[in-house]
């Protein structure tokens, strides 16, 4: 982003235009998809990754990468672990989640951004401890102040009496 882009790993892999791919695809290193895949697009956990959707490019299932490049449709959530790139002819339908985000104008997002602040935790890590609320001291010098109730605010209504 801003001049300060990270290397990319290499393309190796690529879904053709024209070609169409029923089921989940799982790559390692790079993919280019120009064509359709109906079906998940997950990268191999553990090394760098990148996702690169062309324009022409079109799938409809979870994507999940480190560095996800999107210039075709998208239509599921979209889980960049690095860096997420929106081309002016992106259209996402579904929410997403990066680390950093660059969009150009013109990229369309049908669902909620996600920033994600820190790396996501490792399964067999242990989880931490919820932050503990310390007692607070009350001072003795000003007396409790008792809120009003319900029955102190609204007046209460007065049945009428007739006496014949």
């Amino acid at each position: 982003m801003l001049g300060m882009k990270k290397q990319q790993p290499a393309v190796r892999s690529a879904v053709g235009p024209g070609m169409r791919v029923l089921g989940e695809v799982m790559f390692q290193e790079g993919l280019q998809v120009d064509g359709t895949v109906m079906g998940n697009v997950i990268a191999a956990p553990g090394q760098p990754s990148a996702l690169i959707v062309t324009e022409t490019g079109h799938i409809e299932g979870v994507v999940r990468a480190d560095q996800v490049v999107i210039g075709g449709t998208v239509i599921g959530p979209v889980e960049s672990r690095d860096s997420l790139e929106l081309l002016a002819t992106a259209h996402v339908q579904g929410d997403v989640r990066y680390h950093t985000l660059e969009m150009q104008p013109g990229a369309v997002i049908a669902g909620q951004l996600q920033p994600q602040l820190t790396p996501p935790p490792n399964p067999g890590a242990p989880e931490p401890e919820e932050p503990r609320e310390e007692p607070r001291e009350t001072s003795s010098a000003a007396p409790a102040v008792q809120a009003p109730t319900l029955a102190d605010v609204i007046p209460r209504q007065v049945e009428p009496r007739f006496d014949i």
